[in-house]
């Protein structure tokens, strides 16, 4: 070998030992190589499945939001089934900062000194895009499409499309009624919701879903997607290809079977404070619809009109109790017989995969399905 060579091969195995020390030092020694990591797009890792996740500020990410108790839950499920996305269990803090935004901006004192402090609207965006991109990238699993299940966070729909220019919304529609009735029945605790009046938590949804559905409206079609759930209950297979073709995500029938992927890897993970999470281990299925029935004050019922004008412009007959929702397909139906002729089977399931801490949380108003940021 001639002294050039030499020269070359030192050079090169030097190089190699730089590099071999900067990631002995650098690389954080608190991550274990054969699990999948989430990082911003100027790192990189390599997971067990040997594939690379970045994320920014500009990759498609779906938000899914309505009034809590609208089939927010089950539609993150069924999202969550497919191999190609992430939803994950609520953050519960990203409506949260974008409350304490809102807080900020309404207040002309609090905006001047945010001004003088250099606090300017692009920095504030920035960092509140950066905090949001951050919390939905790594506090579940990564997956090359992620999804972001906070219901409150299409009161801010019109600022999130600004923040995420890529972002899509998935706008959770339910029959008021039904919503309000869960709402009270499951003990939801919502800042301004009275838990004692159907009067008062029907005005209050009508506020609530008229944010919601004006929200959507301004960012438009091309980017916001109204779902009724009676519909997405009714018609899985239909509902779930238009939502698919949405946030151009490719067809796979795991969605249709979203109670098969419950907290298994890659899966649907439940989160055992969440008051939906006994439902979703279910199928697909109609008990939820018309439980409503019966329980509103005639004095609410004849009033409804009056004191939820959003029924109708939602497409609800607010005379009709219940409305004529439509035939389920016989999938949906099927299941529903099962589920009936082997209730106990569902609840010992139920109990088995939230019993742990649902006792000790039972009650407790910081457990409800949502944040408890008000409502309008």
């Amino acid at each position: 070998m001639n002294r050039g060579s030499r020269k070359l091969a030192l050079c090169l195995i030097g190089a190699l030992a730089a590099l071999w020390l900067l990631r002995s030092y650098f690389w954080p020694s608190c991550f274990r190589e054969d699990e999948p990591l989430m990082l911003s797009k100027q790192k990189y890792t390599i997971g067990y499945n040997q594939k690379v996740y970045s994320y920014d500020r500009y990759m498609p990410l779906i938000f899914i939001g309505g009034v809590p108790r609208s089939g927010t839950t089950l539609m993150r499920a069924m999202l969550d089934a497919h191999p190609e996305v992430r939803c994950g269990q609520e953050t519960r803090v990203i409506p949260r900062i974008l409350q304490m935004r809102t807080h900020w901006l309404r207040s002309q004192k609090e905006s001047l000194r945010l001004e003088e402090a250099g606090l300017s609207k692009e920095v504030l965006d920035s960092a509140i895009a950066a905090f949001c991109l951050e919390v939905i990238a790594r506090h579940g699993d990564p997956a090359p499409r992620l999804c972001n299940k906070d219901p409150l966070t299409l009161k801010s729909a019109v600022y999130l499309s600004e923040l995420f220019p890529q972002g899509k919304f998935i706008f959770m529609v339910r029959d008021g009624r039904a919503t309000v009735h869960s709402i009270i029945s499951r003990k939801v605790t919502i800042t301004g919701f009275d838990l004692t009046s159907y009067r008062q938590c029907m005005t209050k949804w009508n506020t609530a879903v008229q944010v919601m559905h004006s929200q959507c409206q301004e960012v438009g079609s091309a980017r916001c997607l109204m779902v009724p759930y009676e519909q997405l209950v009714l018609h899985p297979r239909e509902w779930m290809r238009k939502i698919l073709h949405f946030v151009d995500v490719p067809w796979n029938e795991s969605v249709l079977h979203h109670e098969e992927h419950i907290n298994k890897p890659g899966g649907v993970s439940l989160s055992k404070v969440e008051r939906s999470s006994d439902q979703v281990i279910r199928p697909v299925n109609l008990d939820a619809l018309s439980k409503w029935v019966g329980h509103i004050p005639n004095d609410v019922v004849r009033d409804m009109a009056d004191i939820a004008p959003m029924l109708s412009i939602l497409g609800y007959d607010p005379d009709a109790n219940p409305p004529p929702y439509g035939s389920p397909d016989s999938a949906v139906a099927d299941n529903t017989r099962k589920i009936r002729s082997n209730e106990q089977l569902w609840e010992t399931k139920a109990k088995d995969i939230l019993d742990p801490l649902h006792s000790s949380h039972e009650g407790n108003s910081d457990d409800a399905e949502t944040d408890t940021a008000p409502m309008a």
